[in-house]
């Protein structure tokens, strides 16, 4: 029978995020496979990230494996994929050792995560494995709920964007119609606000930063003085409205 490799959604850093199924399927599984970033020399870094954090609210930590994967490697590309060519083969030994091995990922798996790479990798090295995902709450949608931004109504477009991507990409979705996110954009803070700016949608966006975390940050995207801020950071710029209730209907 085929093994059964399972991305869950584990949410944003809040445990009480992670969904009914998802906690099934954690517990249900025989492995829980969690990423933890590289060290300079390539191992274990022995940080404990957030997908291992709200693992352990409902799994115990004997089973729970954590695999190294170059989740901080942004320039090296030869050094990123010796990376997750190791971390595949890891994830396929476990698979052929047994029936289900689930794979925990902040957020939710099918949006820009590291399941979706790793799926890929472990379909070549094992051959007939069976991949499902359990959606999970995005950072964005903890956001809305934290900030009371409302992040669509009507018939209002939805964009989200990768800053990792280049501030160029984040202007352009700014300049357009609907609600803009934006993702990963700590590190080019200072060029977002000035994205903002230009494009008259400061004063109504917000920001925050390790939601759901004792450490968690959320603010005015009017603050914003330049300063870096947390790489996981993430913005909403809520759509102009101006027309009542019901408006954009």
């Amino acid at each position: 029978m085929s093994s059964r490799l399972i991305g869950v959604g584990v949410g944003p850093g809040d445990p009480e995020l992670v969904t009914v199924k998802g906690v099934n399927a954690l517990r249900d599984a025989e492995v829980v496979v969690v990423p933890v970033m590289a060290a300079p020399d390539g191992r274990d870094g022995g940080e404990r990230g957030r997908a291992e954090a709200t693992v352990l609210h409902y799994v115990g930590a004997e089973k729970v494996v954590r695999v190294v994967f170059a989740l901080n490697e942004r320039t090296d590309r030869a050094r990123r994929e010796a990376a997750w060519d190791a971390a595949g083969e890891r994830v396929a030994g476990l698979l052929r050792e047994h029936a289900a091995v689930a794979f925990a990922t902040i957020g939710d798996p099918n949006v820009y995560s590291t399941f979706t790479y790793l799926a890929q990798t472990v379909g070549v090295l094992v051959p007939g494995t069976v991949v499902e995902t359990v959606p999970g709450i995005t950072a964005m949608q903890d956001l809305a709920a934290r900030s009371g931004a409302v992040l669509t109504e009507g018939t209002e477009p939805l964009t989200l964007v990768p800053v990792t991507a280049g501030s160029a990409v984040l202007k352009e979705a700014l300049h357009g119609p609907g609600t803009v996110v934006a993702y990963k954009f700590g590190r080019q803070a200072a060029e977002v606000a000035e994205a903002l700016r230009e494009s008259g949608r400061l004063e109504d966006a917000v920001w925050g930063s390790a939601l759901g975390l004792p450490e968690e940050s959320v603010r005015p995207a009017g603050e914003l003085d330049g300063a870096p801020l947390p790489y996981l950071s993430t913005l909403i710029a809520p759509a102009r409205r101006g027309s009542g209730r019901g408006g954009k209907l």
